[in-house]
């Protein structure tokens, strides 16, 4: 059995043996490899000069600054006495690890001479600015693209028709074939014929990637648009008509006559109706989407134009003139505005005595992500008078009668605004 011996080379820095600890086994009777070879002196200085310079870099001072305390590491006494630079981070980073804090600091500014701003550089009660261009697509009766800040919506409208033997129970009595410019019977949501729909999965944020189902946001955004559009009474059922005036055949020897006089006295009757269907596309998304999704309805709807259709009664068909003259626009009961803001607490804890709060009117998605209650005000002031339409209002209960009141003239601002955008 073949004997092993062991040969140790030790180390210890800055003594003469300065290589590195190492172990070589050599077979009994085999031949030893060649003993290493001592440093110069000019080899050791190389060395200790790159040690010396590698502990200096190692021995920093690193604060990190942040509304929760300053922390430090002090330096070693075998440090260096050269001042180091502190590090620093961007502004997303600090955003990202202490986003509550990081809000109320702008809002909230230690100096009493300066302005309480937002992250995004916008006051508490400053919106964006708008930008909205019509008739962005061809395939479709009316379109808009809408702009506010980071969010981008794109809305088109298309007519599709629905005739009357297609509608369950129909009955072309005369109480139905009356025309009607009232608002009356709903007949509009009855028959379904305005239809929204809104698509968020277009990666038009992290959290809405393509190829996903419909998102909770999206089905409620669409029920909300849904609901709007009919409890305003926004347009008038005789717009999504399509009449047909029979001939008066009571009399045989006049069967043939077709003077506008014997039109006349047969009565008319609905043989379809147009039905509206709205798809909603986002294409990109950094908060406060009912506002713009709803901005870009109204201007599509403003710029639609239906053709002119009627009833063949050779064919038995819905016909539609090409004629762009001939074709009509809607004429819409007023022009709401949809405003939201958010309620921004200064503590985070519910049961914390600081009370202080700010209302944030048009948030981004960095600002929902920090707030719980909401408030969506809807107002028309189309008529020089101030209608509310709707109000919404979900977690918290800070929002009260006097803070009411501050967001709706926040609403009819936003209107003014918009409503010359939209007419212009």
């Amino acid at each position: 059995m073949a004997a092993w011996v062991e040969r140790k080379q030790s180390l210890v820095y800055g003594s003469d043996d300065w290589l590195p600890r190492k172990l070589v086994l050599v077979r009994a009777g085999g031949t030893c490899p060649a003993p290493f070879q001592r440093p110069t002196k000019k080899q050791k200085a190389s060395v200790a000069a790159t040690a010396s310079s590698s502990t200096r870099a190692l021995n920093f001072t690193l604060h990190i600054t942040s509304h929760h305390g300053i922390k430090s590491q002090s330096p070693s006494p075998m440090a260096s006495t050269t001042p180091q630079s502190a590090l620093s981070f961007p502004r997303e980073t600090f955003a990202k690890l202490s986003p509550h804090p990081y809000l109320r600091a702008h809002l909230q500014p230690t100096s009493a001479t300066a302005t309480p701003t937002r992250a995004n550089g916008r006051s508490p009660s400053q919106f964006r600015t708008p930008h909205i261009n019509n008739g962005s697509l061809t395939h479709a009766d009316g379109s808009a693209v809408v702009r506010i800040g980071d969010t981008t919506v794109v809305c088109g409208i298309r007519g599709e028709i629905l005739l009357t033997s297609k509608v369950p129970g129909w009955r072309a009595d005369k109480a139905a074939a009356e025309p009607s410019s009232g608002a009356g019977y709903n007949e509009i949501k009855e028959l379904d014929l305005l239809v929204p729909n809104i698509e968020l999965a277009t990666g038009c944020s992290p959290a809405f990637m393509p190829v996903i189902p419909p998102s909770t946001l999206a089905q409620d955004l669409s029920t909300k648009i849904y609901s709007l559009l009919h409890s305003t009474n926004l347009l008038d059922r005789e717009d999504l008509r399509i009449w047909y005036q029979p001939p008066d055949l009571s009399d045989p020897d006049r069967m043939d006559d077709d003077s506008e006089d014997d039109e006349e006295t047969s009565a008319s009757e609905i043989k379809a109706f147009w039905a509206l269907y709205i798809d909603i596309l986002f294409i990109s998304l950094d908060g406060n989407p009912f506002d713009a999704a709803w901005a870009a309805v109204m201007s599509a709807l403003k710029n639609v134009r239906l053709p002119k259709a009627y009833w063949d009664p050779d064919r038995e068909m819905i016909l539609c003139d090409d004629s762009v003259d001939k074709s009509k626009k809607l004429s819409l009961n007023g022009l709401p505005v949809a405003i939201t803001a958010l309620v921004f607490k200064a503590k985070e804890q519910a049961q914390s005595k600081d009370k202080k709060y700010w209302i944030l009117v048009d948030p981004d998605t960095f600002e929902e992500s920090l707030c719980d209650e909401s408030v969506t005000v809807v107002v028309d002031c189309s008529e020089k008078k101030t209608r509310i339409l709707s109000i919404t209002k979900s977690g918290g209960t800070i929002v009260g009668r006097e803070e009411m009141k501050d967001i709706v003239k926040l609403a009819e601002q936003r209107s003014t605004e918009l409503s010359s955008i939209l007419n212009g």
